[in-house]
């Protein structure tokens, strides 16, 4: 449908106002919420997050893209929870403890959104304990921890061993600048992601989707 298109295109392009319009006009054709959410936002997104990690496009896009994306979901938002569309998966996501940077977990937040998971963000600073709570309470199915220091990476073995001492069949995916592949099967974590495009791929993966 030509107006699913459309709206792909203006969330690549990062126009959340035309977004949220093109949303409502759709949904006052009668096309249904979850065929807007499948088949005109996730795939813009998902263009995005494959131009990214292409190197097609950078931080400012993807920001503006999510942005736009948020701008249709909101709109969206009540016709799926009438329609009981919910997301295939929860994901707890946080920096760790000692670590105040954001900006790599916020840019996973909306690829991971953008993938139509839920994400419930911790935030910066987080204690082992906090994350393995989150995971709890929301039934999540992956963890993911994100560090951008050498001095704070080595406290993601903490929140891999406080998820194996409480007993939560979680998976959890690790990220960062200085972490890598070899760190995170040293601390036994169960998947590790380059960028943010990456993570959104390997969150999906790890819950089964």
């Amino acid at each position: 449908m030509a107006i699913l298109q459309d709206i792909s295109e203006n969330l690549m392009k990062g126009k959340a106002k035309d977004v949220a319009a093109l949303v409502q006009q759709a949904l006052a054709q009668g096309i249904g919420a979850e065929k807007i959410l499948t088949e005109g936002l996730l795939p813009g997104m998902n263009t995005i997050g494959v131009r990214f990690k292409n190197n097609e496009v950078y931080v400012p896009e993807v920001l503006i893209a999510a942005r736009a994306m948020k701008a249709g979901t909101e709109v969206l938002r009540p016709k799926l929870a009438e329609a009981g569309v919910t997301p295939k998966a929860t994901v707890v996501i946080g920096t760790v403890k000692g670590d105040l940077h954001d900006i790599g977990k916020n840019l996973l937040v909306m690829m991971i959104e953008g993938a139509g998971l839920k994400v419930v963000d911790i935030g910066i600073d987080g204690a082992p304990e906090k994350f393995v709570n989150a995971a709890k309470e929301h039934g999540a199915a992956v963890i993911g921890v994100s560090a951008l220091l050498t001095t704070t990476m080595v406290n993601m073995k903490a929140v891999v061993d406080a998820a194996k001492a409480a007993g939560v069949k979680v998976k959890i995916m690790v990220g960062g600048a200085p972490v890598t592949q070899a760190f995170a099967d040293e601390i036994g974590a169960h998947g590790y992601a380059p960028d943010a495009a990456s993570g959104a791929d390997l969150a999906k993966s790890l819950a089964g989707i």
